[in-house]
């Protein structure tokens, strides 16, 4: 994708993973850039409760609208949209609340919807097709015994089905929706977390950095013909025990 007039919005910007997607597109010459940081981490550990959902549905709505307006009054236009926003939490499936699943939804589904119609509503007007990558997890995939994260994976799974059917009801208008699934990755949300836990959540070994999470959501948006796709990025977990 020539990046010489492109514009991208990308959500949860302000850490992570996110802020090292704004910072690929900046490195390969995406002269308009729009980027929204969440207000609440990206991932929480176990032994963290979420915050109140963040407002009823008009209310996430209203921030999508915010959003997309924002990014066309400055840029004119939606090539490309990055779903990063979301969070996660671990605990056993009983201890999750309603609160708790309340939050998931508001932030990982509600979040992704508005602004993906809104952004989807303007590439088609543009009639020049655009590309939307959403961050998703291995573990929607394939689970793990000491992960118990049943919960926050319905919108994890819920992210990789809609991928694939937006990618196909849109094809035809050049619009292209993949998706993006990592496993364990160093970020500085995992800073106090041991060395050898991170290394147990891959068969490699190796943890992915922000940089491989980074360099397959360009390759998404870069790749014409690639659709529908789930790129997982785990060092294998999601297809094998270890």
């Amino acid at each position: 994708m020539s990046s010489t007039r492109k514009s991208a919005i990308v959500t949860g910007a302000s850490q992570g993973i996110g802020a090292g997607i704004v910072k690929g597109f900046v490195e390969r010459g995406f002269k308009r850039r729009c980027q929204f940081p969440e207000s609440d981490p990206i991932h929480r550990g176990r032994g963290f409760r979420p915050r109140r959902p963040g407002g009823r549905p008009h209310r996430r709505a209203g921030n999508g609208a915010k959003i997309v307006e924002t990014a066309l009054s400055r840029f004119k236009s939606i090539d490309v949209l990055v779903n990063n926003a979301g969070i996660f939490f671990t605990k056993p499936f009983t201890d999750y609340t309603a609160e708790d699943f309340k939050s998931l939804v508001a932030t990982n589904l509600e979040g992704f919807l508005y602004v993906t119609q809104l952004s989807i509503k303007q590439m088609l007007a543009q009639k020049t097709g655009g590309s939307i990558v959403t961050i998703t997890a291995a573990l929607a995939r394939n689970p793990v015994r000491g992960v118990p994260a049943a919960v926050p994976m319905i919108t994890k799974g819920g992210l990789e089905t809609i991928t694939q059917h937006l990618a196909m009801e849109y094809a035809r208008d050049g619009i292209r929706v993949n998706a993006v699934a990592p496993g364990a990755v160093y970020t500085p949300l995992h800073r106090n977390t041991p060395k050898a836990v991170m290394e147990s959540l891959s068969p490699m070994g190796r943890p992915s950095t922000v940089k491989d999470i980074t360099d397959a959501v360009m390759y998404l948006t870069d790749a014409p013909t690639v659709t529908g796709h789930i790129l997982y990025v785990d060092g294998g977990a999601h297809f094998g025990r270890w």
